[in-house]
């Protein structure tokens, strides 16, 4: 245990004990406890295995490679459809949590296994994101954006193209590339 994340297992919230028993759990595997993101991360080596964090509806166990795992027993989520290495095991309740102990430990031996074997997962090119038809028209319009934008490292890219596809209104999409222009322009990422 590092004292140095014991703060989030003790502050007040809804899934502390749940929290706390993954903790145990992890840690049983030989992983070390670092803090990162404010959250506890369990790393081996250098490389994140996974990382605890909870939420208003449930407390959870991200696998920085879930996508790799075998997921026998249909228990990881994708948190979102543009997630794409991460999973989640979600749990409500203490109970839960030690009936699945046994799994989740052959799910965290599993996750660090693929890690010794130095398996990535495969992720999207920035050009099989979604290009918003709004942000498409601005490019095409505006030759000194679209040199610009293609300028930006494929990270940046692919979080406009995360952020601005996410608006379900053409007019909120609009509103948003608007508001970017400027940052694009000076070749800063969404959000910095």
């Amino acid at each position: 245990m590092n004292p140095k994340v014991d703060f989030f297992f003790e502050k007040e919230n809804k899934f502390q004990k749940e929290a706390q028993q993954l903790r145990k759990i992890v840690l049983g595997c030989g992983l070390d406890e670092k803090l990162k993101w404010g959250q506890p991360c369990y790393t081996l080596g250098d490389k994140n295995i996974v990382l605890i964090h909870s939420f208003k509806e449930y407390c959870a166990l991200l696998f920085f490679k879930g996508a790799l795992l075998n997921d026998a027993h249909k228990i990881l989520i994708q948190q979102t459809e543009n997630v794409q290495a991460a999973r989640q095991m979600r749990f409500t309740n203490l109970t839960e949590i030690k009936k699945l102990a046994a799994t989740i430990k052959a799910y965290i031996y599993e996750a660090i296994e693929a890690e010794k074997a130095g398996l990535k997962v495969k992720l999207k090119k920035t050009t099989e994101f979604n290009m918003p038809e709004e942000l498409q028209k601005k490019l095409n319009k505006n030759a000194a954006l679209k040199k610009a934008f293609y300028a930006l490292t494929p990270g940046r890219q692919r979080g406009y193209l995360l952020y601005f596809s996410s608006a379900k209104q053409s007019a909120t999409r609009e509103a948003r590339i608007e508001k970017c222009i400027p940052a694009i322009m000076e070749g800063k990422g969404w959000n910095e």
